[in-house]
């Protein structure tokens, strides 16, 4: 029974990741995320539906469009693989169904963000709004077995808090160096980070990515792979930041 249950949720998480993929391509570009067919991003020819089966039909076809030849980025193929194995991951932890939904909900979101960031250097509203909301609604929800906070003054406080630190560092930055060090989209995923976790979350969250990022910085700048004025993406850092902070939590 467990070993159905894991393979099911394997599929679901699959399924799910291969939308997540949809969302990173066409959020970016604006793009309907929901009535739009998958489509070849070189060629834009439509898939056909044994060519869109997540995980095995990007193997059968060796990661290239079976129109132009063009390859597939292996990042199609590692979403949904992550999103899966984080699905039957969770099942060892959480049995409530709610807890699940939630959780999953906001790993998902990081999933994006991470990803588009990474390759855009943006994070859209609609992404970081959703958190801010999720972060809200759970303080509704009956007491679960999550590691989030749900005092509502907390919640509030958190995400404004976290707004501002980050707005306050571009602010002093621009004024100094006359150049933007982060983008408002860095300043609303740490709100929304508040809103999850509470005030105190921004601070370590903010301080750990920070740390990160210096870490991913650093060697580049001594081998001369990049200079001080070489923009980096800090979205991801401070998801790692954030996921190192639940983990930390839910080991207490």
């Amino acid at each position: 029974m467990l070993l159905n249950n894991f393979l099911f949720l394997f599929i679901i998480g699959a399924v799910i990741g291969s939308f997540l993929n949809v969302c990173i391509y066409r959020l970016p570009k604006n793009l309907d995320i929901i009535f739009i067919r998958s489509f070849c991003p070189r060629c834009k020819k439509k898939i056909k539906w044994f060519d869109n089966i997540p995980l095995i039909s990007i193997l059968i076809l060796k990661f290239k469009c079976r129109f132009c030849k063009k390859s597939i980025s292996i990042q199609y193929f590692l979403v949904e693989l992550v999103s899966a194995v984080y699905l039957c991951l969770t099942l060892l932890f959480i049995s409530n169904l709610i807890d699940l939904i939630l959780l999953s909900l906001i790993f998902y979101i990081f999933i994006v963000i991470f990803v588009i960031d990474l390759k855009h250097y943006i994070i859209p509203d609609s992404l970081n709004f959703s958190l801010i909301l999720l972060g809200i609604i759970k303080n509704f929800f009956p007491e679960t077995s999550l590691n989030l906070n749900q005092d509502m003054f907390q919640t509030l406080i958190g995400g404004a808090i976290g707004y501002f630190l980050i707005w306050i560092i571009i602010f002093l930055y621009k004024k100094i160096k006359k150049i933007e060090a982060m983008g408002l989209g860095d300043a609303k995923l740490l709100a929304g980070f508040g809103f999850l976790f509470g005030l105190k979350s921004v601070f370590i969250i903010l301080f750990v990515a920070s740390i990160i990022g210096l870490v991913y910085s650093v060697p580049k700048l001594i081998v001369g792979k990049s200079s001080l004025n070489t923009a980096i993406p800090f979205g991801p850092f401070l998801i790692i930041s954030a996921i190192v902070y639940y983990l930390y939590l839910s080991s207490l």
